[in-house]
């Protein structure tokens, strides 16, 4: 069982993270995080930029997030660290407010089809599935893929999803990826 649990590791595992933020240069604080964030490993799918109204409280600045795909080696919480660590790098003061202005949010919505409950983390994100802001952008880029605990895929999340608030494209991949200069 040794060798089957490190070939496992070898394997890498596919986490969808997606960044936000409110304040300051959204735009370049996005592509920083995005950046920082590679050390994790490969990046695999981008989605657009989108903008997108503040969900679950009023304020005037509307978010920008996107979201990205990662393959990695490293254990759920290790990614986890490491969302952490760039937000707080980028500014990030946690108020103790769930819902709240901020430069940066880096939330995990997968691992692969995990699903996980522990004291520090809950994967795929326990909200996702209300979200405009999180299923566009997913539509997007992941259409097919199927929620595990909900059992449906994203596409048919997004149509049957109730949010209304405004999710819509600004700009195009963040990302260059090698194969789009070929």
């Amino acid at each position: 069982t040794q060798l089957k649990s490190s070939n496992l590791k070898l394997l890498g595992m596919l986490v969808t993270l997606i960044f936000g933020g409110n304040q300051g240069d959204r735009k370049t604080l996005i592509g920083e995080a995005i950046t920082e964030m590679s050390s994790i490993g490969k990046i695999e799918l981008c989605s657009s930029l989108y903008e997108t109204a503040p969900w679950g409280f009023e304020s005037s600045d509307s978010f920008y997030n996107q979201i990205v795909t990662y393959e990695t080696n490293l254990l759920p919480e290790e990614v986890l660290d490491k969302c952490q660590a760039t937000e707080q790098k980028l500014g990030r003061v946690r108020s103790g407010t769930q819902f709240c202005s901020r430069t940066m949010d880096i939330d995990i919505l997968f691992c692969d089809s995990q699903i996980i409950n522990t004291p520090r983390l809950t994967v795929p994100h326990p909200r996702l599935a209300q979200r405009n802001f999180v299923l566009a952008p997913l539509n997007e880029i992941m259409p097919a893929f199927i929620h595990p605990v909900i059992h449906k895929n994203i596409a048919t999340l997004l149509a049957e999803c109730t949010d209304t608030l405004k999710a819509e494209i600004i700009g195009k991949k963040y990302v260059t990826f090698p194969e789009d200069s070929e």
